[in-house]
């Protein structure tokens, strides 16, 4: 794809700014492993590190405008009409996100994983403690948020149902979660809270784009032995799958194809060891 076509890709891409950052980071990353420039050579042209190089490409990080223009110089994009497109992409990448108001309350690794899920079509996920945060209720997520956090409640309720409008929007990613029994078992706020949260599963799962699977404790060990995870993929399938890890103070992302292929392959054993679709519906009904 030529900077050209990039451009007009994005012009039309959901999610903004962070689908231009991740999309003109993979044009970047094109142009790097065209030439055969390491990630470290790259680095030190912009004088950093070959892992800020890794976050330009992958998206994470805002660009600055001098840094583009030396690494497209050092990738030989010299001409003025190519170079001028990612130029521009660059300057509309850095404009803030509907969730920008709450930057107070997130963390950056947080606010990233927020942009991400805004732009991606796919969102495949596996949780084995919490409802994941799309399908939370508001009286659940309060629950599960006074955990680690008793200051402004009532602004991170508000930033979590938020992100739930996309999945009702004219064009809404498919979401695909798979629940261990665990997630629906644990009280949180209470009998009236879970009863309200399970419904909200059942009413979810009845829409076309959501998919929802309940593992139960019958099937024994599986294989997301490691612990909850997410995976996202994106409209242009030249971007790669993006896998996300949340730890306690930090999140780990992975996008190399091998890391992605082998947790897609995990999800896939999940939804074949998981209750169907069906069989999850009565499952929840059954629990209610």
């Amino acid at each position: 794809m030529d900077p050209a076509e990039t451009g007009q890709v994005l012009s039309h891409a959901p999610g903004s700014p962070t689908v231009l950052r991740i999309l003109l980071g993979a044009q970047l990353r094109r142009l790097r492993t065209a030439g055969g420039i390491s990630r470290e050579d790259a680095g030190y042209a912009i004088r950093a590190s070959h892992a800020k190089i890794s976050r330009l490409e992958l998206g994470q990080v805002s660009f600055k405008q001098r840094d583009v223009a030396d690494l497209l110089t050092l990738y030989g994009v010299t001409d003025a009409a190519e170079r001028e497109p990612l130029l521009e992409l660059a300057r509309n990448a850095n404009a803030p996100g509907w969730w920008h108001k709450y930057g107070d309350l997130l963390p950056s690794w947080f606010e990233v994983y927020i942009g991400f899920e805004g732009a991606a079509s796919i969102i495949r996920t596996y949780e084995n403690q919490f409802v994941p945060g799309l399908l939370q209720t508001p009286a659940y997520a309060r629950a599960v948020i006074k955990l680690g956090n008793d200051d402004e409640l009532d602004r991170r309720v508000a930033l979590r149902m938020t992100r739930q409008e996309r999945l009702s929007a004219e064009r809404p990613p498919v979401l695909w979660a798979v629940l261990d029994e665990a997630v629906v078992r644990r009280t949180l706020g209470g009998a009236e809270t879970m009863r309200e949260q399970i419904e909200h599963l059942l009413r979810m799962s009845e829409k076309p784009n959501v998919t929802v699977q309940i593992m139960p404790f019958e099937r024994g060990g599986h294989a997301a032995a490691g612990g909850p995870f997410s995976i996202l993929r994106f409209p242009d399938r030249e971007l790669p799958d993006v896998v996300y890890m949340e730890q306690l103070t930090s999140a780990l992302y992975l996008d190399k194809q091998a890391e992605s292929e082998h947790y897609m392959s995990v999800m896939d054993r999940l939804s074949v060891q998981a209750n169907s679709p069906r069989e999850s519906r009565k499952f929840l009904a059954d629990l209610l």
